[in-house]
């Protein structure tokens, strides 16, 4: 039986993965938090595996748990911190970075003597934002800008020992990732300076108003789909785009960067 390891199984994109390759006979180790997130995926199928991504304790522990080979890592675990640059307190922008690249460098190297003996394979779960960095989402574009550089560096690295690795980039997708992004995003301009974030305030406005009438995003589901494919096919594309914003923020990333700067800001902020 091949085993993966999802970090940030509890909900959306995680779980989903996770509950994807249980479905398809793997034996699926699901990483979480909390005993109550535990519960729920032990319920379904899937092994709860203690697992926060800025713990080395922890994901020392995770590996021992999980044993000498692994068929497949999905580092998934994120957060997203979204509001103006200049109202990110530094150790909110430092917290955005250690979760979502520090921690899934510090878990991939945990597993990696495991995967190396089964050539296993890594996924590693970027964005378009880490191709298309959009206006109000600073923090979040630069941990999956930074992942894209990660993984295009493993990719090759990890080449001689038969473990392949691709990074999945979806764009707008129905996740709990945003509603917990949006709270704090909340708190952020309340603790800061209001003279400066009345600055920013009509324009965040109408990004929140473009990004609510698009609707709630596509199916996470659809990017499990991505996943399950990273880690079976025979020969694993080294970047996967899903859903339809996806690639169309990846055509209009290919425009001169003036007019490119003019349609994002046309669409969103105008």
């Amino acid at each position: 039986m091949r085993t993966a390891v999802v970090t940030g199984a509890s909900s959306g994109i995680g779980r989903a993965s996770a509950l994807h390759l249980a479905a398809a006979g793997w034996r699926v180790f699901g990483g979480v938090r909390t005993d109550e997130d535990a519960a729920a995926l032990e319920a379904l199928g899937v092994e709860p595996l203690r697992l926060d991504v800025t713990a080395p304790r922890e994901i020392a522990a995770a590996a021992e748990t999980v044993g000498p080979e692994l068929h497949g890592l999905v580092d998934n675990a994120g957060i997203a911190i979204a509001a103006p640059l200049e109202l990110v307190p530094l150790d909110e922008l430092r917290r955005q970075l250690e979760v979502n690249v520090v921690g899934q460098v510090a878990v991939t190297q945990a597993f990696l003597p495991a995967l190396r003996r089964a050539r296993g394979r890594v996924v590693l779960m970027g964005s378009i934002g880490g191709r298309s960095a959009l206006p109000f989402l600073g923090p979040y574009a630069a941990s999956k800008h930074a992942l894209e550089a990660i993984a295009d560096a493993l990719r090759v690295e990890l080449r001689p020992f038969g473990v392949a690795v691709s990074i999945v980039e979806p764009a707008s997708i129905a996740t709990a990732i945003w509603q917990k992004g949006a709270a704090r995003a909340a708190d952020l301009e309340a603790e800061s300076d209001a003279e400066i974030a009345a600055l920013y305030a009509a324009r965040v406005a109408r990004f929140r108003r473009v990004a609510l009438a698009r609707g709630p995003g596509a199916d996470p589901d659809a990017v499990a789909r991505a996943v399950g494919h990273a880690l079976t096919a025979p020969r694993p594309r080294p970047r996967y785009l899903v859903g339809r914003d996806a690639h169309l923020r990846a055509w209009i990333e290919r425009l001169p960067t003036g007019v490119r700067d003019r349609v994002l800001s046309k669409a969103l902020l105008d």
